[in-house]
């Protein structure tokens, strides 16, 4: 593989014009047998790769429209309709585009099945090798979290429920803030003096994070962004053998209720997440039964060589 940089602009209105005719030029040069672009930015140049005969993938990560609605950036009376013109363009380029690649079933009912295909950012199998690994009840923390340090992720939420738990039981939050005003308002919380903090960490830390708790965090509000997608920090976790203690969204408590491997609670409740982590720490039998469900059905369905075989037919079917 070869990656070919492109220099990164200095506001979303340079990103969207200026680099993405940078991104167009180095396509064109690249004579590529496919492109394949993530970004609905980036769907003019679709548009014009596909006037010069190229074939041409859109690849759609969230429910855009419905990301639009709760953009911070955008004025709220105007978000609607930006949402309708989001979901115009993407319906226009539906058309002229030779494959779409969707993350998660509900964003795939959107466009046309007959060049759609689901393909879902699952773990590799080589992520859940568990050698060397500490038994759970061995373990010395009684929970972790990695990823981002958001109010709608959940920061606050944990940081109270942290200091619901028994004394002595403690665990490892990795991420960062964001925005980085709130960090002080969430240390400054009782609960907080619970968690060991490493700010941001490489991928072998993170691992490491994971394999020293007994519990695995993934607390998301129930906003537009989050309740019908899919969590790779979940799945990562149940790849490591880790119990989830996850948000009670339908979709993410049909994953964890089908595979058994964790316990879903409403996110906004404090003392519904102590009392799930307790539960896994207080029952080192349930924890071990819920880690190794979780394990096997990331060998058996939720990982990444699964997704592969069907980004690959898309890609035969295309080119």
């Amino acid at each position: 593989m070869r990656i070919v940089p492109i220099a990164r602009g200095k506001g979303r209105l340079d990103r969207m014009v200026r680099v993405a005719y940078r991104v167009y030029r180095a396509g064109v040069r690249e004579r590529a047998d496919l492109y394949h672009l993530h970004d609905p930015e980036l769907l003019w140049v679709a548009a014009l790769l596909k006037l010069r005969g190229c074939r041409v993938v859109y690849d759609v990560h969230e429910d855009v429209p419905k990301q639009v609605m709760s953009k911070p950036w955008i004025p709220r009376r105007a978000r609607s309709l930006v949402a309708k013109a989001v979901m115009l363009v993407e319906r226009v380029a539906a058309r002229f585009v030779d494959g779409i690649v969707v993350a998660t079933p509900s964003i795939g009912r959107k466009f046309p099945a007959a060049k759609t295909v689901v393909v879902q950012n699952f773990p590799e199998l080589a992520f859940q090798q568990l050698d060397g690994t500490v038994p759970l009840a061995a373990r010395g923390d009684a929970f972790v979290y990695t990823g981002g340090l958001m109010k709608i992720q959940g920061v606050l939420e944990m940081a109270q429920a942290f200091a619901l738990l028994p004394e002595g039981m403690t665990g490892t939050v990795a991420g960062t803030f964001l925005p980085p005003a709130i960090e002080a308002e969430v240390v400054a919380l009782p609960g907080w003096r619970r968690v060991r903090f490493l700010g941001q960490i490489p991928r072998t830390a993170i691992v490491e994070a994971i394999d020293g708790a007994r519990a695995g965090l993934v607390l998301n509000h129930p906003t537009v962004n989050y309740v019908e997608a899919y969590s790779t920090k979940m799945f990562e976790y149940m790849a490591r053998g880790l119990p989830v203690v996850c948000s009670d969204f339908p979709l993410w408590a049909e994953i964890v209720g089908g595979a058994d491997c964790g316990i879903a609670v409403d996110p906004r409740r404090p003392g519904a997440i102590a009392a799930a982590i307790r539960a896994l720490n207080e029952n080192p039998a349930l924890a071990e039964r819920l880690g190794e469900n979780g394990r096997r059905a990331i060998a058996e369905r939720y990982n990444w060589e699964a997704e592969l075989r069907k980004l690959q037919a898309l890609y035969r079917q295309v080119a």
